[in-house]
């Protein structure tokens, strides 16, 4: 997210920077945050769990955005447990402490409001994507959403939580992945992940891996500078 010089030099004087090890949980259901993360790398999830523990990915950060942008914005308890599916980094701020800011200045408030747009119309997106596409063609966009955000063809996700990710079974991501293995767009073995061909790999995904993609550019694009630059 990008804002004046002046508000970004006085939001990361009051930040931390946070090494966030997989697994990490930045919030639980039913609580407020105690603090915010301006995600610098790495992935934070966005994930619901259903009472018998089965639980589905609605919602995807990397360093586009503020992992808890949506609590910010009123008083209601998120459903929502959101925790590091890819090891990273993060600028941190007390999330009370942000959210006296963000009222108070427009530029903050502003940013704030695109990004979890942004996030809202992604969700929206994928939501139709888990109903409708295909397993394989699901699989390939989300490890492609991986790759932009993780800027390498090389990291680590278990079938099992893929499976939780993408909402479906563990014997069908197996499945799924074996099909992209043969054709020789990955390289999966032990939870490690290689794409070996981006660009059939991107034929492989559904319609909505660029319309994904579009709405995380278009954040980028907002402004001259943001607080990770």
């Amino acid at each position: 997210m990008s804002m004046p010089e002046d508000l970004r030099e006085s939001l990361i004087s009051r930040m931390q920077q946070v090494d966030l090890p997989l697994e990490t949980v930045l919030y639980k259901p039913g609580g407020t945050p105690s603090y915010a993360h301006f995600m610098t790398s790495g992935i934070a999830s966005v994930v619901t769990f259903m009472a018998d523990g089965r639980g589905a990915e609605v919602g995807f950060i990397g360093r586009e955005g503020l992992v808890e942008g949506i609590n910010l914005l009123g008083p209601a308890k998120a459903p929502t447990t959101a925790f590091i599916q890819v090891e990273g980094t993060a600028l941190r701020i007390k999330f009370a402490e942000l959210q006296s800011e963000l009222f108070r200045t427009t530029p903050l408030l502003k940013r704030v409001l695109e990004s979890v747009q942004s996030q809202g119309y992604m969700l929206s997106q994928l939501a139709a994507c888990n109903g409708l596409h295909e397993i394989e063609e699901r699989l390939a966009r989300w490890l492609l959403m991986v790759r932009d955000r993780v800027e390498s063809d090389k990291f680590r996700l278990t079938q099992e939580f893929l499976a939780e990710m993408l909402g479906t079974r563990r014997t069908s991501v197996t499945l799924a992945a074996g099909s992209l293995q043969r054709s020789g767009l990955i390289k999966y073995s032990r939870g490690n992940i290689h794409i070996l061909n981006p660009d059939e790999l991107e034929k492989k995904a559904c319609e909505c891996y660029p319309v994904v993609r579009n709405l995380v550019n278009g954040l980028y694009r907002q402004g001259d500078q943001g607080l990770r630059d």
